[in-house]
């Protein structure tokens, strides 16, 4: 066979399996190939440019289509959280309805009322995210295991908003939608990377499930964003990057919920983490927000006998329709566990608060925080597995008002939990914790008899499994 027909035949074969190739691949896999072929003498460098003849258009054509396609721009993970609550003592034996103590509905008591909720899956989320063209993110996360009544799992709306990226690096974006308020480090924590099972009442009660509806401005210079890529990468227990610096309106109702004072809330935070010469990494931050805030009122029990609805109040003695001073100003500190760690927020503010002893919501001074050690210990083997333990021990305190909760009751919390969580796997984590509970029971109709809103202590052994997908 002489060399021109050999060269030939390859070129044949070569623009066959170019040809299949064009719909499938990208231009660098065939100049790849191309540029082979003639640099081991197969083909002459005339015939190699003769067979790319018209493809780079051809490959540009179908990237094109490709990128128009949002089937290929979407990503999909997600989590379960399982958990098992046990009272062994103190006063949660005594509510009737001790599933409402606080936010965690998994707890119960071995009676014939509650024996069915001592079992529950706490989150089941499903997140769809991804990025379309340079200028637009976005994020859908549905829970699956959101119901605050007895008929079990329904699904919620938790976000839905989408990123402007003003710039293609992502200093500047513009954030609009359902999503979660730039107030505090925990409270934009996500459930799923949080230590321990509960957010604390001082900042979680700032903003109604972390979340609203509204506008957000965020800036992140670069090195910023590859430091919280770091802290992430390294498992460190970051909150995510919400920007160096943020701002923005929303609508200051909570999530899922409209506005129903034609008043907006207006947040801002400032954060920056650093890293030290020994590879230490710490973060610090200062946040506040404010607007008007209308609370909800109901009948509640201040001796045997239901007393009516509070009346709401303004400062000014009058009564108000358009909501209650509403604002907080918040601190925030975090050494990251490497291994040793700690993380410490603390806040003040006013808020809507229900006075009992004139039966009427007014406006309420609060403060309150909390302050969490931790250990992180990696390569930690048990039988097949090489995960990661990490044991931790976390003080919360609150004076203060809920001013979500109907009537917005006074909230006083003092609270200690002593836990550990294992990863035994990126895709298993295994948690427990002793929590011993000092504080308001903030649902009315707990216990029959009795002044709603009263004090009491608990504690609880709490254990969750959770799954990463």
């Amino acid at each position: 066979m002489n060399l021109k027909f050999r060269r030939l035949l390859m070129a044949t074969l070569a623009g066959g399996l170019l040809t299949g190739l064009t719909s499938v691949s990208y231009a660098d896999s065939t100049t790849d190939l191309v540029q082979a072929l003639v640099s081991k003498g197969v083909l002459t460098e005339e015939e190699g440019s003769l067979l790319m003849k018209g493809r780079t258009n051809e490959v540009e054509v179908q990237k094109k289509k490709e990128s128009k396609s949002w089937t290929s721009r979407v990503n999909i993970r997600g989590y379960v959280q399982n958990r098992v609550t046990k009272m062994i003592g103190g006063d949660g034996d005594n509510f009737a309805n001790p599933v409402d103590l606080w936010s965690d509905r998994s707890v119960g008591t071995e009676d014939s009322i509650n024996s069915d909720k001592n079992f529950l899956i706490r989150r089941a989320r499903v997140i769809i995210f991804g990025d379309f063209g340079d200028h637009l993110s976005y994020y859908i996360q549905p829970d699956f295991a959101s119901s605050a009544g007895t008929t079990g799992n329904i699904a919620q709306l938790r976000d839905a908003y989408g990123d402007i990226n003003i710039d293609k690096a992502r200093v500047h974006r513009v954030r609009v939608g359902q999503s979660k308020v730039p107030y505090g480090f925990e409270n934009l924590q996500s459930s799923s990377n949080r230590l321990a099972m509960d957010r604390v009442d001082a900042l979680n009660s700032a903003v109604r499930d972390e979340r609203d509806t509204g506008a957000f401005y965020y800036y992140t210079p670069e090195n910023v964003q590859a430091l919280f890529k770091e802290i992430n990468d390294k498992g460190l227990k970051h909150s995510g990057n919400y920007g160096m610096l943020a701002a923005g309106f929303y609508n200051g109702q909570g999530a899922n919920r409209s506005d129903v004072n034609d008043n907006y809330h207006f947040v801002a935070r400032a954060t920056y983490p650093w890293k030290t010469e020994s590879g230490q990494i710490y973060e610090a931050g200062i946040q506040g927000y404010t607007g008007d805030y209308q609370p909800t009122t109901g009948a509640y029990r201040r001796t045997s006998t239901l007393s009516g609805t509070p009346t709401v109040i303004s400062s000014n003695g009058n009564t108000v329709t358009r909501g209650i001073k509403d604002e907080r100003l918040g601190i925030s500190f975090m050494m990251y566990p490497q291994p040793f760690g700690l993380q410490a927020e603390w806040n003040w503010g006013t808020t809507p608060g229900l006075d009992v002893a004139q039966n009427r919501i007014e406006e309420k001074h609060l403060q309150g925080g909390y302050v969490q050690a931790m250990y992180k210990i990696d390569n930690f083997q048990f039988l097949d597995t090489n995960g990661t333990l990490i044991p931790f021990i976390r003080w919360q305190y609150f004076d203060g008002y809920n001013k979500a909760e109907t009537n917005a009751p006074k909230n006083e919390v003092n609270d200690w939990e002593l836990g550990i969580e294992w990863q035994l796997a990126p895709e298993v984590e295994i948690m427990a914790e002793y929590h011993r509970m000092k504080r308001n029971n903030l649902v009315t109709g707990n216990r029959a008899g009795t002044q709603d809103y009263q004090s009491f202590t608990a504690d609880a052994l709490r254990v969750q499994v959770q799954y990463n997908f």
